[in-house]
């Protein structure tokens, strides 16, 4: 590991507005088994008091990358609380130290997996979720995608009655994907455009207004930017969209970017 970042890792150390839980905190073993469970952090239903001292709405972005974004939508909302969630921690460093040193009072970081994300947050403690430029998984597991099914039924555990989820991608293959499963559910949309730019009044001014660096590098690029904004209140378990999902034909319209946009620590 190269000495940057352990002087990174070091200094998220001092940063309060940085959570960083050891595992150990929120897994142990099944009683009699070998096997891992995962078990709530003391955070849980607590990071208005503990974390920002007010009870203002929270909104969480997952995979922040830098939290570049978190830190733009905080700046524009101060009587909102923003969360940054990423595994890595070099990346974290950048939005944790810019938060700390400009005392932003309603910007928070956690690092965690987001597989666990359901251990630190209790129900209806967040107002919103943002998805942007997650990776699309085009040739992992459906369930690791960050609007599947399987994340949908964790983000319903803690996200307010009525509350948006809001994907925001270049990857067309996981905008297609993340409407099957919102048709199959048949889940409230709120908006879907396939090309903010040359649509913007067709969504809100935030999402045109504030971009990550990637982003800007995928619009140089030509490359249409998507959003999805939907509600996630369901009786019953997730469907997934099977065949009302033709994963050929959108993994073939996801062209040349997929040698770009989607390669790992190229979050922005």
């Amino acid at each position: 590991m190269g000495h940057g970042k352990l002087k990174k890792f070091a200094e998220n150390e001092t940063f309060r507005c940085l959570l960083q839980p050891d595992a150990s905190q929120v897994l142990d073993k099944e009683p009699g088994t070998r096997e891992l469970r995962l078990r709530d952090h003391a955070i849980k239903g607590n990071w208005g008091r503990e974390m920002f001292g007010n009870d203002h709405p929270i909104v969480l972005e997952l995979g922040c990358g830098k939290g570049d974004y978190t830190i733009a939508l905080a700046l524009r909302h101060p009587e909102i609380n923003y969360i940054g969630v990423d595994i890595k921690g070099a990346r974290l460093w950048k939005g944790a130290k810019y938060a700390t040193e400009e005392a932003l009072p309603n910007v928070a970081f956690l690092r965690t997996r987001i597989e666990f994300i359901d251990a630190f947050f209790g129900p209806g403690e967040v107002s919103e979720i943002w998805l942007t430029f997650s990776d699309p998984q085009l040739r992992g597991s459906e369930n690791a995608r960050l609007s599947s099914p399987l994340f949908l039924e964790r983000y319903r555990k803690f996200l307010k009655p009525g509350g948006i989820v809001h994907l925001k991608t270049d990857s067309r293959y996981l905008y297609e994907y993340t409407q099957a499963v919102v048709k199959v559910n048949d889940l409230k949309v709120k908006t879907s455009e396939s090309d903010i730019y040359a649509n913007c009044s067709a969504v809100p001014a935030e999402v045109t207004q504030v971009q990550t660096f990637y982003e800007k590098m995928f619009l140089e690029m030509g490359l249409p930017i998507t959003y999805l904004a939907f509600c996630i209140d369901h009786d019953g378990t997730y469907a997934f969209p099977g065949e009302a999902f033709d994963h050929d034909r959108w993994l073939e319209a996801e062209g040349p970017r997929r040698s770009f946009s989607h390669q790992p620590n190229k979050k922005g």
